[in-house]
């Protein structure tokens, strides 16, 4: 049976080198301090194990995320607003300066695509409308009126459906 805890990646609740790998995958980008998590991860990690992560594209510019659509639309109608792309690892080489930053040693990061089909604008759109994570919040702080706006402009910059969203991540992987 897995012992299963709950802890912030900053404080983790396990001991020394206890296992061969530690993975971060999609939650760098939201960790309070990346490198105190990444170096949890470490510690966490026997001598020689494998530290991985990964998080979208959220680059200046809209980045290749599967989110970028989404932020570009917002921009367009909101040019203030801030969205992902100032979070820890979602540009080019910032994964490997928290790594480096966190004592890993022969550091590699690459980039990862991801295709997904939508067969419909509607169910593209409907995640947003359900609160979760940074889109999710921005979109239920609007109003209805603003909401509408929002979804139409979204759909007028998707393709016809059914479409595919070829999505981005930066994933790196270091050496305890």
């Amino acid at each position: 049976m897995v012992d299963v805890r709950r802890a912030a990646a900053e404080e983790l609740p396990f001991a020394d080198h206890e296992f061969d790998a530690a993975l971060a995958q999609l939650v760098v980008h939201f960790m309070v301090d990346p490198v105190a998590g990444l170096t949890e991860m470490a510690r966490v990690t026997r001598t020689g194990g494998t530290v991985a992560a990964c998080v979208w594209d959220h680059g200046a510019g809209g980045g290749r995320g599967p989110l970028s659509l989404f932020w570009s639309a917002v921009h367009q109608l909101d040019p203030e607003v801030a969205d992902e792309a100032t979070g820890a690892g979602g540009t080019r080489g910032d994964l490997t300066r928290l790594f480096d930053s966190a004592g890993l040693h022969h550091v590699e990061e690459v980039a990862i695509t991801v295709d997904v089909e939508h067969p419909s604008f509607e169910d593209w759109w409907e995640p947003f409308t359900l609160g979760v994570g940074p889109a999710g919040t921005y979109t239920k702080s609007l109003d209805t009126e603003a909401q509408i706006e929002l979804r139409e402009k979204c759909r007028e910059l998707q393709p016809p459906a059914p479409f595919v969203v070829t999505a981005a991540a930066w994933t790196a992987r270091g050496q305890v």
